[in-house]
């Protein structure tokens, strides 16, 4: 006897790097498991490879992971997860007034979506004749974990990986023509303030964000927390 084949539902959602509009569907109980297996692993390699194989299976391909920005992975995630296993998660968040007690939130997915600063660009002045242009942060970039920008050793690994190009005057060299080391003696003659400008990028550029507001249940003290990037919403 051939047992029935399931009819899967199909969602639509509007990409946030270009408003184009996709399908996607629930991910699989065999998908699933994957993704528990890669979370308890606890290496962000494994994660990053099931987060992205699941993001591109579940658009039909549409999505391709391996060159997607960050954010536009990080949403779909988001709106497939909320789509298989239901809209709402359990979040532990740090109470900032102690920060020392936690207390568990649900946060409802669909209201998470991508933002942007207003001002934000991809284009940094170094000095008036040398500009940097930047791309966003895709999958692989993040082989050592998600962007922290208190961890130094990661924000320099990053801000290498995303440089699209250097324009001299009239001058414009690629990354793919810049070899790992002229790119980094690049990097290292920057002043202070000339690194802002590129801390800027990754501080302003789209990113998930959502707003909750906590209570913590030993001072009685209310606060608002900002939670942002996938990180804080890896819950199947």
């Amino acid at each position: 006897m051939t047992l029935p084949k399931l009819n899967t539902p199909t969602y639509e959602l509007v990409l946030p790097s270009t408003g184009e509009k996709i399908k996607f569907r629930p991910f699989l109980v065999k998908e699933q498991k994957l993704l528990m297996i890669a979370k308890e692993s606890e290496k962000y390699e494994d994660i990053a490879n099931a987060v992205g194989n699941l993001v591109q299976n579940c658009t039909f391909g549409k999505v391709n992971a391996e060159t997607s920005p960050m954010f536009d992975i990080e949403f779909i995630f988001m709106r497939i997860r909320g789509k298989s296993v239901g809209e709402k998660v359990d979040i532990s968040v740090l109470c900032p007034d102690d920060e020392k007690t936690r207390v568990a939130i649900k946060v409802n997915l669909e209201e998470v979506d991508v933002h942007m600063t207003a001002d934000h660009t991809n284009e940094i002045n170094i000095t008036d004749d040398v500009k940097i242009f930047m791309r966003y942060p895709i999958l692989k970039d993040m082989d050592n974990g998600f962007l922290d920008l208190d961890n130094a050793a990661k924000t320099f690994s990053i801000m290498e990986k995303c440089v699209h190009s250097i324009v001299y005057g009239d001058k414009t060299f690629n990354r793919i023509d810049m070899t790992e080391k002229e790119l980094t003696d690049f990097v290292d003659s920057m002043t202070n303030s000339q690194i802002d400008g590129v801390v800027e990028f990754f501080e302003t550029m789209p990113k998930i964000r959502h707003v909750v507001e906590v209570t913590n249940p030993k001072t009685r003290v209310k606060s608002e927390v900002v939670l942002e990037g996938l990180e804080n919403f890896l819950e199947y």
